[in-house]
């Protein structure tokens, strides 16, 4: 007879340090997950404190008050008589924790501090707390008098453990532990646990999910098991955005799967398992032998079922059936990832709306979009009567206490949205008309200005004080005359990017101020291929992290998607700053400013920063790529005049506008990609001299 069990995981968009909100949302999902049947219920990584509070981790008063919200959540009657998995901080012997805590009822379990942490490309978990460097061990925990107090208990066990319930033996695993080469399901699943529960802080990254879900699901379809994954959902006050998708895969199987991307604060995701699944699925040979040399766990009594009837027949419980899994295509997940992060900026921020100088290429163009996209999520959310977003809406356009509901994305975009184009006399008629046929099909407050008043008086300023006036290139002047002045005019388009921000809501009769918003890809940026403090600078930037080949996508599956012919002439358009003068000869290129192609910039990019490659390796990576197409001459040129590039400019990452994390090749100097910014030239270092030997040797083979 079947011991069939009806479990439940989550997504909750929790914030840092939002304690009260958090703990709000913790109670909404574990009422939802009794209200479905649910006898488990798992929740994300560090849920209490929300995962990205980073040096907060550091303080006391952090893990006070964890201890507070865990209080409430333990005298709260609607959270009893089911089997809870939460996640916060917890200080044991002086040192830092990152734990689950396991309760039913009024009564702790088991806390089990993480094994294996987090500690390379956006996370640094070691900088807060210590692994659990102890496998299978367990100590006793003096609990704090206010949980006591609630309990009745002064101890209890902490360590890496297992609970065994009277139909099962369920473990935990965190986040990072699934990612490592001997996960703790591996062990846990040869001494008997049949249920794992993995909660993480896991981030949206452009085509990552599938890693994320063929680790869970070939977990168990090696071992056999029930796997529930839970993951924080939402912008938790950074540049990260966590993805949910909480997950429960059976023996491999997936048999219940929730949103990636979603303005949903809680979501719950159940299904009803069969526990003899499991075993069954283990009677291999292999597994029984293998399980007899495995170290035992020790086993935390539980004195209840899982299971609701235990062996007698229940017509009406019926087994969750398995569903393919749903992927999201890259252009899909550019619409979604960055809009979500932008909504949550936008609520949480108190802001009246956002402001875009828009300039009539595609970078600006994506950025205007994702805005629309966002507006589209706005109203879904609405019409599905979201009363959370509703509230948040009212309150973006000035109206709390307003019937007002969103039922159009072109109407609501006008509410929030504000664009503007900043053109000088170096700018084209196509440009103009392109930004303002944009703003118009996707609703925004347009306003269009000339900035040659301001580039002018600027540049008297300095022929003033020194007597000598700069020209452009085509004009005459020198390289140090015709960059000076194409700087005026973007560090001044930012100045007034700020002025429009906080006065434009003023001009409509509003309170508040717009966040600003950047738009420079993340190719640009790895190249330094813009002005510093230029509109570049900006409140947040949802796209710094998306490369210019995934950009073009995006717009494409946009113009088809949202019904907008008008972005085909952005994918026509040559990509242009548009600050030298235009003449029947000459029109600044992009791509030839930069000496590469942003599809190159991409490669590099990669190279540096995943493949770990410097100038000598990456030459020879892409000698065996690129020949016959190219020469060893252009290769070496590329490369070199690549980080010649990347060093001279890296010391503009350090004042990079805050971006939608998307890319593991982000040149990020907030924490992702800890470089120096002042760097020796490469162009002319040893690493040149090494490839410039290896061009000349392969010369002198050909030439023989």
């Amino acid at each position: 007879m079947g011991h069939f069990v009806t479990i439940s995981t989550c997504a909750l968009n929790q914030w840092a340090l939002d304690f009260e909100g958090n703990l709000e949302r913790i109670v909404a999902s574990i009422v939802q997950a009794k209200a479905e049947g649910s006898s488990l219920r798992v929740g994300p990584e560090l849920e209490i404190t929300g995962y990205g509070c980073l040096d907060h981790f550091l303080e006391g008063d952090t893990f006070l008050h964890s201890w507070e919200m865990y209080a409430r959540l333990l005298q709260n009657e609607e959270c009893h008589d089911i089997l809870l998995d939460v996640g916060m901080p917890v200080m044991h012997k002086n040192v830092r924790y990152n734990c689950r805590m396991l309760s039913y009822g009024n009564k702790i379990l088991l806390i089990r501090p993480k094994l294996w942490l987090a500690n390379d490309g956006n996370y640094r978990e070691m900088r807060y707390f210590t692994p659990w460097m102890k496998p299978r061990h367990v100590e006793k925990y003096a609990l704090p008098r206010m949980i006591s107090e609630i309990t009745g208990q002064h101890e209890v066990d902490f360590g890496d453990a297992v609970l065994s319930t009277f139909d099962t033996v369920l473990g935990a695993e965190t986040c990072e532990e699934l990612f490592t080469p001997d996960s703790p399901h591996i062990g846990m699943s040869l001494d008997g646990i049949e249920i794992f529960t993995n909660s993480s802080g896991s981030h949206h990254q452009l085509r990552k999910l599938d890693l994320r879900l063929n680790l869970i699901t070939e977990a168990t379809a090696k071992c056999g098991g029930i796997y529930l994954y839970a993951n924080q959902r939402g912008c938790d006050g950074d540049r990260l955005y966590y993805d949910g998708c909480p997950l429960i895969v059976v023996n491999g199987q997936v048999v219940g799967q929730g949103l990636q991307f979603s303005l949903n604060d809680v979501e719950v995701v159940t299904a009803t398992v069969d526990l003899e699944d499991v075993r069954s699925y283990r009677s291999l040979m292999s597994h029984g032998l293998q399980s007899r040399t495995t170290p035992e766990y020790k086993r935390i009594p539980a004195s209840f079922a899982l299971s609701k009837t235990g062996s007698s027949f229940d017509p009406n419980i019926v087994p969750t059936k398995p569903r393919a899994i749903r992927y999201h295509r890259p252009e899909e997940e550019i619409a979604l990832g960055p809009a979500c992060w932008m909504w949550d900026y936008l609520r949480r921020s108190k802001s009246a709306g956002f402001f875009l100088p828009l300039s009539g290429g595609i970078d600006s163009c994506s950025t205007a979009v994702i805005v629309y996209s966002m507006c589209r999520l706005v109203v879904s959310a609405c019409e599905e009567g979201n009363e959370d977003v509703i509230r948040d809406a009212r309150r973006a356009i000035g109206q709390p206490e307003s019937e007002y509901i969103p039922t159009d994305a072109t109407e609501f975009a006008g509410r929030i949205f504000h664009t503007c184009y900043m053109g000088t006399e170096n700018s084209s008629f196509d440009t103009r008309q392109r930004a303002t046929r944009l703003a118009n099909d996707v609703g925004s407050y347009h306003v269009d200005l000339n900035m040659d008043l301001a580039v002018s008086a600027v540049r008297e300023v300095f022929v003033l004080v020194t007597g000598k006036k700069p020209m452009f290139r085509i004009h005459g002047g020198s390289d140090a005359e015709n960059l000076a002045l194409q700087n005026i005019q973007a560090r001044l388009r930012m100045v007034f990017a700020y002025l429009f921000a906080q006065l434009l809501p003023w001009v409509r009769g509003r309170n508040g101020g717009l966040l600003v918003l950047g738009s420079a890809n993340v190719d640009e940026c790895l190249r330094g291929y813009l002005t510093k403090y230029d509109c570049s600078s900006a409140d947040i930037n949802p796209i710094g992290g998306i490369s210019k080949t995934d950009l073009k996508a995006f717009i494409a599956y946009a113009r088809d998607e949202y019904h907008m012919p008008i972005l085909q002439s952005f994918l026509d358009a040559t990509p242009t700053a548009e600050l030298e003068p235009i003449t029947e000869t000459y029109v600044q290129s992009d791509e030839v400013d930069m000496g590469m192609t942003y599809e190159e910039l991409s490669i590099f990019g990669r190279l540096r920063k995943i493949d770990k490659c410097g100038p000598y390796s990456m030459f020879i990576k892409l000698y065996h790529e690129w020949t016959p197409r190219l020469t060893a001459e252009q290769i070496a040129t590329k490369v070199k005049n690549f980080f010649f590039y990347y060093a001279i400019n890296r010391h503009k990452m350090t004042i990079m506008t805050p971006a939608y994390h998307a890319e593991s090749y982000s040149p990020d100097d907030n924490r992702f990609d800890l470089r120096p910014f002042l760097i020796p030239n490469m162009r002319y270092g040893w690493a040149a001299k090494k490839i410039d030997e290896v061009v000349a040797k392969l010369g002198e083979n050909k030439a023989k």
